[in-house]
């Protein structure tokens, strides 16, 4: 069991299908919990609630002054999200849009709460994905997560001096109430999916949330500036490549 007792732990989109997860798993390694996502999101669980939009400015900045007035020992910054699948369909503001809730937002976020974790020698971990990685569509998210990527990496390298670590979890396909909506138009989608993860099937978000849990606690101690994908197998090789060679 991972303790997380006493700890200060900061989610955003907690109130999302990993978020949730997060906040389970937080609850139950007994983290004091700040749990934030964007108005009128329905929270239970935490400590604190923080309720702002992740893609304004102002709003970030304020909501970051209010819990950076006490030492904040973990950050998991989870929210995200895009609309947009396809090169062609991308456009400008598409292109803002991404960018705001995946990339932009979380790097104001994590920077302001740096003095308030300097002290306690936190813990940060991103949630991006397997798209930050390599491409599987959705290219403005795409983008906006391998940049998430990379600012870990900064504030890993950066701030290590003052003992603060960073690491991303990197998921492939979640199983959350949006792929119902998906099965909902694509009856056979799931089959099609999960042919092309080596474990054949879709990522729990719990799994995603015991890999951010990992990283944050002190059993990751030594892990700094690393992606630890969850992905079910999805980037370890092409399955259906080495299907259709070898058939």
């Amino acid at each position: 069991m991972i303790n997380l007792a006493g700890k200060r732990v900061v989610v955003t989109g907690a109130g999302g299908g990993i978020g949730t997860a997060l906040m389970r798993a937080l609850a139950e390694a007994g983290a004091h919990i700040v749990a934030c996502d964007r108005a009128g999101t329905e929270i239970s669980g935490a400590a604190e609630v923080e309720l702002f939009d992740i893609t304004d400015a102002e709003e970030v900045a304020a909501a970051a002054r209010r819990i950076a007035a006490r030492p904040v020992d973990v950050l998991i910054s989870n929210a995200g999200g895009t609309r947009v699948e396809t090169m062609e369909a991308t456009d400008r503001a598409a292109i803002d849009f991404d960018l705001s809730l995946n990339f932009t937002g979380a790097a104001q976020f994590s920077r302001a709460l740096l003095p308030a974790m300097r002290d306690a020698g936190g813990a940060m971990v991103f949630v991006a994905s397997v798209n930050g990685l390599a491409h599987f569509g959705n290219p403005a998210y795409s983008a906006a997560k391998a940049g998430l990527i990379a600012w870990s990496r900064a504030i890993a390298t950066e701030e290590g001096k003052h003992g603060i670590r960073a690491n991303v979890v990197a998921p492939g396909s979640v199983h959350t109430p949006a792929w119902d909506d998906r099965k909902a138009r694509q009856p056979d989608i799931f089959a099609k999916v999960t042919a092309l993860y080596p474990l054949g099937r879709l990522v729990r978000p719990e799994e995603v949330a015991s890999a951010a849990l990992f990283l944050a606690s002190p059993l990751a101690s030594g892990v700094t500036g690393t992606v630890l994908p969850v992905d079910a197998g999805l980037t370890a090789g092409n399955l259906p490549f080495i299907d259709i060679i070898t058939a």
